[in-house]
């Protein structure tokens, strides 16, 4: 059996390097993979693309990556929120390009990248801003824009249980970007608050199989950074 466990942080995100096109879990501050972020920005790593749901909340997580200077480019469907602030000051100041890519389009893509198809055709943002350029193809008398399949280097992921194999569990809805991300990526990396045994998780509960897992880290606790009672139960 392939050693998946990482002895350390260090060695969980060595794979990760400079100009990486990442997928980041999470949706808000839920399934955010905190602790694999950190490690990034501790190695100062530049020029990073990330592909996430939103542009990063306080100070934390993405947040804290575009505040480090780790980001050159981040692709997502939320970039503004109240919550924002780190993005709106970079955008603001013309140090971060941006992609908008619509939540269910963002999410097809990477399902395409993950099953190996040459990509989906889609009403969404037809004869919008956000179809200029891209092929559009007739369908029974219906036009649709051509999405191409989203994939990355690397895809960072929280998940709540992982056995030896990779299998992996997540809790409640953070489970969200994270099982798609996972199969879309080149190299998955996992960070997990538990490990549990081979045969400890019912086959019919596991979402994503140990075959799309390349690496995990176990962190011992769950709740993200400056979380709140409610947040938390989700």
């Amino acid at each position: 059996m392939k050693q998946k466990k990482a002895k350390s942080l260090d060695e969980a995100i060595d794979h990760v390097s400079d100009g990486d096109t990442i997928l980041v879990g999470g949706f808000g501050v839920a399934g955010v993979p905190e602790i694999l972020i950190d490690g990034i920005c501790g190695r100062g790593l530049k020029d990073l693309t990330i592909v996430s749901n939103n542009a990063g909340t306080r100070r934390t997580g993405i947040a804290r990556l575009l505040e480090e200077g780790c980001v050159r480019k981040i692709i997502c469907s939320f970039p503004r929120s109240v919550e924002s602030f780190v993005f709106k000051e970079l955008y603001d100041a013309g140090k971060i390009e941006l992609e908008v890519v619509p939540q269910g389009t963002m999410a097809e893509r990477m399902r395409a990248a993950g099953a190996g198809l040459g990509g989906f055709l889609t009403p969404t943002g037809l004869g919008s801003e956000l179809a200029a350029g891209k092929p559009v193809h007739e369908v029974d008398g219906k036009e649709y824009v051509l999405e191409k399949p989203l994939r990355a280097d690397i895809a960072l992921i929280k998940a709540l249980k992982v056995d030896p194999y990779g299998n992996l569990i997540f809790r409640k809805a953070a489970r969200n970007f994270n099982p798609v991300m996972a199969t879309a990526a080149a190299f998955t990396i996992v960070e997990a608050a538990e490990e549990v045994g081979v045969g400890d998780l019912d086959p019919e509960v596991i979402i994503t199989p140990g075959v799309f897992v390349d690496c995990y880290h176990i962190t011992g606790w769950y709740e993200p950074a400056n979380m709140g009672p409610m947040e938390a139960s989700s």
